[in-house]
């Protein structure tokens, strides 16, 4: 079972995932209106992304009009203008392109807006604040339906490479709709989903929120991640296409040092074995291969890291243990994400210092 983290880390957690770095004027864990569901606090930070958007400019994309037009614009009608006897008049049916608001991203955002103002599991003032900023969209996406969005659209809309504030509400919006809301017609449809109970997606972001706070927090690095290839021969080439691929979580690396970590989204890091506690074998595994198949720069050290979230005490102890595994350092550790955000990110300088 994957641990549940706190609202006042998922915010951070999100944030640093999602490459966008908190700020100020966002909503303050643990302040004096603190959120209880996972939803609330998506729809929270979903409004202030629309507010800043809405500051900066929406998206825009080019949208086909047709109108009946006293002066020539785009392509006239020539059919449809005759038909309706507007030639003179000194009219026309005119079809043209124009740049605006009214772009996928942008309906994306004004449908995820229509659905969370339905949703009655979210406090009253919430939906007035969702409703209220729905009004402050131009046009037509003040009235969009709060249709479900298909894969389609969100594999479309992460094409397009996104960045800033219209990125984050990509997430936002597809977090909400993939994993924080109940499918349109199923049952319970006025449940509220906890998407911290989705193990894979909670493995992703954990990952990548490892991976970008050292991206963002620290100099000493450079942070990427990273295919490694066996170091391996075979008498017949096309076997060494069989070989699984290596892609590190996050490898660290500065001249001196180069550093290996591997994320696990797991509840504990020690499994109950023949009466005892022992390492999760597949994972020390993992991690030795890489190890034992990377091929460190003249005079660069080479170690590595498994770096799991802690459970809240007194549930497990803290875990911190240190091995050389051949002629690599090895250190197995424990994340504490229940404690205040200083604690969490001083933890993770403290384990590449």
């Amino acid at each position: 079972m994957a641990p549940t983290v706190p609202l006042a880390t998922l915010y951070y957690l999100l944030c640093y995932a999602w490459n966008r770095l908190p700020e100020p004027a966002d909503w303050a864990p643990g302040g004096a209106a603190p959120f209880h569901r996972p939803l609330e606090l998506l729809t929270q930070l979903l409004l202030q992304a629309t507010r800043r958007l809405l500051r900066t400019g929406l998206p825009l994309a080019f949208e086909e009009h047709e109108e009946v037009l006293g002066t020539l614009r785009g392509r006239v009608a020539l059919g449809a203008s005759l038909a309706r006897g507007l030639l003179p008049q000194g009219r026309a049916v005119c079809r043209f392109v124009e740049l605006g608001p009214d772009a996928p991203l942008a309906r994306l955002l004004a449908a995820t807006l229509a659905a969370l103002a339905a949703r009655p599991a979210l406090p009253v003032a919430l939906r007035r604040e969702v409703q209220h900023l729905r009004r402050r969209l131009p046009g037509s996406l003040a009235l969009a339906p709060a249709g479900a969005p298909s894969s389609e659209l969100f594999g479309a809309l992460r094409q397009q490479r996104w960045g800033g504030e219209a990125a984050f509400a990509l997430h936002l919006c597809e977090l909400v709709w993939r994993h924080a809301l109940p499918a349109p017609g199923a049952p319970g449809r006025g449940r509220v989903l906890d998407f911290r109970r989705d193990e894979p997606l909670m493995a992703r972001l954990f990952e990548q929120f490892v991976r970008n706070f050292y991206r963002r927090e620290q100099r000493q690095y450079r942070v990427f991640a990273e295919t490694i290839a066996w170091q391996a021969q075979a008498a017949a080439p096309a076997d060494l296409d069989l070989l699984p691929t290596m892609l590190t979580d996050t490898t660290l690396e500065r001249p001196a040092r180069k550093i290996i970590l591997d994320t696990k989204y797991y509840a504990a890091a020690l499994r109950p074995r023949y009466d005892r506690q022992r390492l999760i074998a597949p994972h020390l595994y993992q991690l030795f291969a890489y190890l034992q198949n990377q091929a460190p720069a003249p005079g660069q050290a080479l170690e590595g890291i498994l770096l799991y979230p802690a459970a809240p005490a007194p549930a497990a102890p803290p875990l911190d243990a240190r091995y050389t595994l051949g002629p690599h350092p090895v250190r197995v550790a424990t994340l504490n994400l229940h404690q205040p955000w200083p604690g969490i990110a001083a933890d993770l300088l403290a384990l590449v210092a």
